[in-house]
Formats: C-alpha cells, structure tokens, sequence
C-alpha cells in the first residue's frame, strides 16, 4: 500500500471527528441540533451533487427505477442519526469519549455484519482475534470512561447516563450498516458519487422530517438563521467533512479494501479527537489526556486494527 494513500484514508477519519466538533458552533448559531443537523446535510447533498455534476456522474441517478431493492435507499438514514447524535454527546462527554463510543458501536456492527452474512456481506467466522479485538475496544472506552469520571471536577460530565452511552453505541453501529447499503446501491448505479449524493439527500430529508414533527408538537425551538452571520467561518466544513468522507471512501475501498479502510479511518476518528480534547480546538472543552485515557485509546485502537484486518 502507497504512504499516500494510508495517510489519506487516516485523514479521511480525522475528518469525522473534525465534523461532530464543528458541528458545535452550527447547532449554537440555529438553537436546535435538529435544525443545524438539517442545515448541515443540506450542505453536504449540494456540494456532492455539485461535485457529481463537475464529473459527469450525476446522470447515474437517473437509474433509481433500476434498483433491486427500495430499501438500499435507506443507508442515508444513519447520517443524521450519527450527527444529531455527535452535536448532542460532544459537549456532555468531550469527542474522545464520544468518538470512543461511535467506535465501538462501528466495531460491533460490522461485527454482526460478517458473522450473520447480512445486507449481502460476505460471511466470515467469529475467529478468537476478532472476539480478543472486540474486548480490547470495549475495555478501551470503559478505561475511557473512567478516566473521565477520575478526572472531572464536575460529576454531573464525569458520569455519562446510560442513555448517552447507548446512543453513542447505537449512533457508530448504523455507519457500518450504511456502508453495506450504500455498496449494493452502487453495484445497481455504478456511479460512487451519485450514491453519495442519493444517500445525503435522504439523510437531509429525513432529518428535516424530524424536525418538522418535533417543531409541530414543539418538542423543539425553532430554528434562528441571522446568528449564522457570527458564527466562526469553519462552522460550515461539518457537511464538506461529511461529503469528503462519503467519497473519499468509495474511493479508498477499492484500491485497499474495505478491511483496511475501515481499520483506518476508525483510528484517525481516535486520533484526532484525542488532540481535540487536549487542546479544546474548535471551542471545545478541554479534557486532558490522563495515562488511564491514552491506555484506553491505546486499547480501542489496536482493538479496532484487529477486528477489521484478521
């Protein structure tokens, strides 16, 4: 495998944490993270389409009518669960432990994925490696987490309830699920960017179905646009992330495979929320990197390298 290309498919990851910390000034300036997931995802379907129409590859959409399955349509449903759920987790838990838990959700569905044969993904055997690699990831968040708890003076951001915990898990599970979707989308339109741009107009439009159905029961505030003109420049790059990252792993998969895409990607998502965490970029919090934190993201690391590549 060339350097580039690794340290490419490692930038990639780094982007997915970059976005979920952006994401932050977006959901400030809107006053709902419904609203600033909707605003976010609008940005990445246009600026996908309009890369498509720069490629010529936007023609390919045409061919929906031949899709085998309707329900391949659905991969774009896990994006906005995955962003409403990294605007609501980052401030609560910082972007280690949040990225941590996206991980483990991420390891444990593609997991399944392979053991069941399902969403037509070849079946591979539950091997001792794999099941020493999921262990590994999930002591890594547990010493995570507890390095959190041991660390923060406030205990109500020490402490994650369990809900949280479960929608991180959950949130990082469908993203293995929307690559399998996406795969099958592809084999019946054969253009990678117009599977982007399909599967981001359908997560703008179920996340914007969200949240017309929260504002009609108000369930949440309406979302403000004049405080966007004092938000900070790269409050915008969380839907150029998202529309990066769908491409470039189309991209990626076929020249070093899906194993090693992932494995990779998933560590750079560790790697730079880590440094995220440590300096407060973004207008994050700082949360230092303790020894108990650096094990744990040691162990989430190399857990995940094991599951993807064995």
């Amino acid at each position: 495998m060339q350097p580039v290309i690794l340290a490419s498919a490692l930038l990639v990851g780094c982007l997915l944490a970059v976005q979920a910390s952006v994401n932050q000034q977006l959901n400030k300036a809107v006053g709902t993270p419904y609203g600033a997931s909707t605003l976010q995802l609008s940005v990445a379907a246009f600026a996908l389409a309009v890369v498509a129409v720069a490629a010529g590859a936007i023609g390919a959409v045409g061919q929906l009518t031949q899709v085998k399955h309707w329900w391949l349509l659905l991969g774009g449903v896990a994006s906005p669960i995955y962003i409403t759920a990294g605007i609501l987790l980052f401030p609560r838990l910082g972007a280690l432990t949040s990225v941590g838990l996206f991980v483990t959700g991420q390891v444990l569905g593609s997991i399944s994925l392979d053991l069941f044969g399902l969403l037509a993904v070849p079946r591979r055997p539950l091997e001792p490696v794999i099941l020493f690699g999921a262990a590994a990831v999930l002591a890594g968040i547990t010493v995570v987490v507890r390095g959190q708890q041991a660390g923060a003076t406030n205990r109500s951001v020490a402490t994650p309830q369990a809900g949280w915990v479960a929608l991180g898990v959950i949130a990082g599970s469908v993203l293995p699920i929307q690559g399998a979707l996406n795969a099958q989308l592809k084999g019946d339109i054969g253009r990678p960017l117009a599977v982007g741009t399909i599967s981001f107009v359908v997560a703008t439009l179920t996340i914007a179905a969200v949240l017309l159905a929260l504002l009609a029961v108000r369930r949440t505030p309406a979302p403000r646009l004049a405080p966007l003109r004092g938000m900070p420049w790269w409050g915008w790059l969380g839907g150029f992330c998202a529309a990066t990252y769908v491409t470039a792993t189309f991209l990626l998969l076929p020249r070093i495979g899906a194993a090693a895409t992932i494995a990779l990607t998933v560590t750079g998502q560790q790697l730079a929320s880590a440094l995220i965490d440590q300096y407060g970029w973004f207008r994050m919090p700082r949360r230092p990197l303790t020894a108990a934190r650096l094990a744990g993201l040691g162990l989430m690391i190399a857990g995940s390298i094991l599951v993807q590549l064995t």
